[in-house]
């Protein structure tokens, strides 16, 4: 890992940023998730809609996220405590849940042959979240590598899924805009519901592995 050394100010200056950036993106997650919900259903885009509800268990984790950073900030080199691990069972068994969801869900409107009323609230919405969240993992990459922090990379990782998921829903949105084809909205859901089986996968095996996408070891 790139790491440089750094004075005492520089590092806090680094960790501020960091809690920043992770504050940053709960409270952008909050936003997107209440815009993409409410636009979902009122377009009855199922997609849209999962990804709105995504983006309240992303909500979740960054609170663990958070919370990991001002434990690293203040005790380097510490293992997780029962404050990230519970918000990592929770968020492991939330996008478990997602999945379930997005699967029935996804599964039934294809055979219903359910077409979405418009998808363009899902091409803006999924743009502007791809160019935030770019951004935000190149802050958390620039950062976690400054201080040689482990758990500030696997957070900048995490954040790269949502950029996964953001590109799902603008692939499903635009083509269902272009073609009409009714069936990739639903095609797009289970897309989405795949990544969220992953995530909740990764949560649970990062417990008993003890790392974490709120969590993570220090190299010092």
């Amino acid at each position: 890992m790139e790491s440089v050394t750094l004075s005492h100010a520089a590092r806090l200056k680094l960790y501020r940023i960091a809690f920043a950036l992770a504050i940053f993106t709960i409270l952008y997650n909050i936003i997107e998730g209440l815009v993409s919900v409410w636009l979902g259903y009122a377009d009855e885009s199922l997609a849209l809609f999962g990804f709105g509800t995504d983006s309240f268990v992303e909500v979740i984790s960054g609170l663990g996220i958070a919370h990991m950073v001002l434990r690293v900030r203040n005790q380097q080199g510490t293992r997780r405590d029962v404050f990230e691990k519970s918000a990592l069972r929770i968020t492991g068994v939330s996008f478990y849940v997602l999945t379930f969801g997005l699967t029935v869900s996804g599964i039934y409107n294809i055979i219903t042959k359910h077409k979405p009323e418009t998808t363009l609230w899902g091409v803006v919405i999924s743009g502007i979240s791809i160019i935030v969240m770019l951004l935000l993992v190149i802050g958390k990459i620039k950062a976690g590598r400054k201080l040689g922090s482990d758990a500030i990379l696997a957070d900048a990782e995490c954040t790269r899924v949502c950029v996964y998921m953001s590109s799902i829903l603008l692939i499903s949105s635009g083509i269902y805009e272009l073609t009409g084809f009714g069936y990739i909205d639903s095609l797009g859901t289970l897309g989405l519901a795949y990544l969220s089986f992953k995530e909740g996968r990764e949560c649970f095996i990062k417990v008993y592995n003890n790392v974490n996408c709120a969590s993570g070891n220090e190299k010092h």
